[in-house]
């Protein structure tokens, strides 16, 4: 039986740019959606958020690039909290999906420097 779950996931970039924003945004969708057997109908929305030094493009752009149009999406700025995690060009995103899975068997994907803001997580 089928329900709703959350899932999450962020990445770092080397630079800011348009490029790297569509190229890694895609990957850690795409590695989400794999790790967890979904497809694009399987998502119910995304939620993404990105540190304040990411300016050059919007993440939910990379997901309409992709084809992925009927979605809904929202882009918000990261908080800048003192003493927080720290990771420069961070785009994280929260994704609301229905799956048969159980909690247990979920994988969230943590790629390249965003490694580390889970790495109690099983990849």
């Amino acid at each position: 039986m089928s329900r709703l779950v959350a899932l999450r996931g962020a990445t770092t970039l080397d630079a800011d740019t348009r490029e790297q924003v569509l190229a890694r945004t895609t990957e850690m969708l795409g590695c989400l959606l794999e790790r967890n057997g979904l497809r694009a109908a399987d998502v119910v929305s995304l939620l993404f958020t990105a540190t304040d030094d990411v300016r050059a493009e919007f993440p939910a752009a990379a997901v309409r690039a992709a084809g992925i149009a009927d979605v809904p999406m929202l882009c918000a700025r990261e908080l800048g909290i003192e003493g927080g995690s720290g990771i420069p060009l961070c785009v994280r995103v929260m994704a609301h999906a229905y799956t048969d899975r159980p909690r247990e068997a979920l994988r969230h994907a943590y790629l390249h420097g965003a490694r580390q803001l889970r790495s109690d997580l099983p990849e």
